[in-house]
């Protein structure tokens, strides 16, 4: 589910997949639903190809997405994004104590939060693994 689901640099919030042109993607915010052109210039970053750092690597972003909602009981997060990083950082470490504290950002932390509590409030909120496609099944 997350890869239908777009950051757009230098626009705020986030944006679904609708359909591709020619050299443009036309998507559509998750917040007011109005639609509008991604042009090749604008660096567009699926969720799904997100991962955030942990002491043993990285860990997909829709893993980390899960255990928020699994803390949270499926609401939004119980820290704001103008509270101060301590506070969102000690939340980010109840919610992933293995991340990385020297790579992880505080706006990284802050862009989590702020995603998460999108994807909760527009009930986008399926963060269970893509599904692999038929022909792998059929190999395996």
């Amino acid at each position: 589910m997350l890869d239908k689901i777009l950051a757009i640099s230098g626009k705020p919030g986030l944006y679904r997949l609708v359909a591709r042109g020619n050299n443009n993607l036309i998507v559509e915010s998750l917040a007011d639903g109005r639609r509008m052109p991604a042009h090749q210039r604008d660096r567009v970053l699926s969720l799904g190809d997100i991962a955030m750092y942990t002491v043993d690597g990285e860990v997909p972003l829709n893993s980390v997405f899960a255990k928020a909602k699994a803390l949270t009981g499926g609401t939004v997060a119980p820290v704001a994004l103008n509270d101060s990083a301590v506070a969102q950082r000690a939340w980010f470490a109840k919610v992933m104590p293995e991340y990385d504290e020297d790579r992880v950002r505080a706006g990284d932390i802050k862009k989590f939060i702020q995603w998460y509590n999108i994807l909760i409030e527009t009930g986008n909120d399926d963060f269970s693994e893509p599904e692999a496609s038929a022909e792998t099944q059929e190999e395996a």
